[in-house]
Formats: C-alpha cells, sequence, structure tokens
C-alpha cells in the first residue's frame, strides 16, 4: 500500500486524485473515484451554484468519502460557485484557470482543503505563503487548459519549493507513471485521461472510441497565440481551430468558433464540430474498466515497481 502525507491528510486510501475535467467530472465519475479509496472532483466550471449544489448532492447520495470541487476562476459562475462549496460544507477545493487568493482565507477557515493547479515555481509558492494545503503540479501534457512547463522538470523544482505535499499531473496513466512521479518528489498523482473511458464516466461513447483508439501522437496544442493553449486529439475542430489561429484570426473569432465545442464532444460526440479535450497519454489507453479497477491497477503497478527499485542499484 503507498501511503503519503496527502493520503493521511485527505483521509484517502489511495493517492490518486481524479482530474475536475469539465463537462466530465460530474457525481457518477467523481463519486465512483472515492468509493475506489481516491480523491473524485466534481467540476464546477459549466455549473452555476445551485446546479454545483444539485450535483454534490447527487454525489453524496452515492459515497460519504471525501471528494472535491475543481473550480475555474475564470467561470462567470465563480463567485457564487465559491459561496456554494463552503454552504455544501466540500471537503476539499482544487481551482484552476485564475489566481485563488480572493478566495482562500474563506475557504481555509471554514475549514476547507484547498489544493489549487499550479504550472510554475512562483504559482506554487505563493499560494503556499497563504495556506494551500497542498499542490497539484500539472505538465503540458496534459489534456485541456495547460502551461509551459511539462511534467518532467516542474514536479522536483515544485517540490523543492515548498513544504507543502506536491500532486503530479500530466502524462501520468499508468503505475510507470505514478512510481516515477514519486521519484521526482510527488505525493500523490492527478490523473484525467484515463478516467475518461471509466464506465462511470457518462461522456458519449463517441468521446470513449476516439481516446481508445488514439497514438502517441494523437493530440494537438492550439490557442498558444493568445496566452490560452489547449490540448485535445488531432479531430477536424482542433485542426480547423489551428488554421484559423495561423491564419491571423482574431481572439474573438476564435472564441466564437470555439463555444460550445466540448460540449459539444462530451454530450454529442460530435466528431466534427467537437473539441476532445484528452492528453498525451492516450496512446496508452486501451481498455474501458471501472474506476476501482483502475486506481488498483495503477497502484499496484505503482508499488511493485518502488519495491523493486532498489535492484537497480548496485
Amino acid at each position: 500500500m503507498i501511503k503519503s502525507r496527502i493520503t493521511e491528510i485527505l483521509g484517502i486510501k489511495y493517492p490518486v486524485f481524479q482530474g475536475g475535467m469539465a463537462w466530465v467530472a460530474d457525481a457518477s465519475l467523481a463519486s465512483a473515484v472515492s468509493e475506489a479509496g481516491g480523491l473524485g472532483i466534481i467540476a464546477g466550471m459549466n455549473s452555476n451554484g445551485e446546479q454545483l449544489r444539485a450535483e454534490i448532492k447527487k454525489l453524496r447520495e452515492k459515497t460519504d468519502k471525501p471528494f472535491g470541487v475543481n473550480i475555474m476562476l475564470m467561470s462567470p459562475f465563480v463567485e457564487e460557485v465559491a459561496r456554494v462549496v463552503v454552504e455544501e460544507h466540500v471537503p476539499v477545493i482544487t481551482t484552476g484557470a485564475g489566481n485563488p487568493l480572493a478566495y482562500m482565507k474563506t475557504w481555509l477557515a471554514a475549514g476547507i482543503k484547498v489544493i489549487p493547479v499550479v504550472a510554475s515555481v512562483a504559482f506554487a509558492q505563493m499560494v503556499a505563503k497563504r495556506g494551500a494545503t497542498a499542490v497539484v503540479a500539472e505538465g503540458g501534457e496534459s489534456g485541456g487548459h495547460i502551461g509551459d512547463a511539462n511534467t518532467m522538470p516542474l514536479v522536483p523544482q515544485v517540490a523543492d519549493a515548498v513544504s507543502i505535499p506536491v500532486i503530479a499531473a500530466g502524462g501520468i496513466g499508468d503505475g510507470r507513471g505514478m512510481a516515477a512521479a514519486f521519484m521526482l518528489g510527488a505525493e500523490g498523482v492527478q490523473i484525467g485521461t484515463r478516467f475518461l473511458v471509466a464506465k462511470e464516466c457518462t461522456i458519449h461513447e463517441n468521446y470513449k472510441q476516439k481516446v481508445l483508439k488514439a497514438s502517441d501522437t494523437g493530440t494537438m496544442v492550439s490557442g498558444r497565440t493568445f496566452g490560452q493553449p489547449v490540448r485535445a486529439l488531432k479531430t477536424p475542430f482542433a485542426r480547423e481551430y489551428a488554421r484559423l489561429e495561423a491564419a491571423g484570426a482574431t481572439e474573438d473569432e476564435l472564441n466564437r468558433f470555439g463555444t460550445g465545442a466540448l460540449r459539444k464532444a462530451v454530450k454529442e460526440g460530435d466528431e466534427e464540430g467537437g473539441s476532445f479535450l484528452c492528453g498525451e497519454i492516450a496512446g496508452m489507453v486501451r481498455k474501458e474498466q471501472t474506476c476501482k479497477e483502475i486506481i488498483e491497477e495503477i497502484t499496484s503497478q505503482a508499488e511493485e515497481l518502488l519495491k523493486g527499485a532498489a535492484s537497480l542499484v548496485i
């Protein structure tokens, strides 16, 4: 059994977070991950306060285990979502797409464990000084919105810079990735792409099949021109977005073109107009499993690798 500070702090069995993927991470997926011993996370990105409250209640009908809510700080509903997590006594919050400092004091005072997603050492140090419980150091191999640094160099630098636990994210899809993350100084991992094909994940079947059939070069990054890089599967939508960007489209034009594309992928399986966000490890994902099977397979493989690491040293 792999134990770390993060399992003790959060009261979870395995040091595995499920990514708070917008339109994907609902009560069905998050509750299954939590029930399996990881930290299931509901995505607050596309929810207003009452929608999020309803999703939290659905989760609590399925599990009494610890869970989290991911708050995307660029959301138009961020103010009401920030209140609802306090009112609903959510145990853990992860944050992304912005600076959480304006809300952290209130959340921490309410007894919530705050774990921001960071893409740089400076950001990690800033939130650590303000009382963050831990940080998720997310590399550019991950799906969705990404930073500039990759996981391999980012995680050890963040681990060296802060005294709180570091959760590694980006490019981790099996026990080898988890074992490597621990060797880099992480005390847990956050996984998104592999959970896309979990049996409890409610995304459209077309989305799951695209992940299962993806190759090692199956993703691409667009959006760097205006500082909003996003990694997704290579699809007609992703290629057209990249073409428009290269042709000099304005930020407003690109935003109009992209509006609703993720929902089309997740809910409708629209293979032409959908944006199928996905990490680079998609080429490693070849089977649909339950969340329990995914977590137990990853952690048991990591445990064996870590136990056997001593044999490499003469």
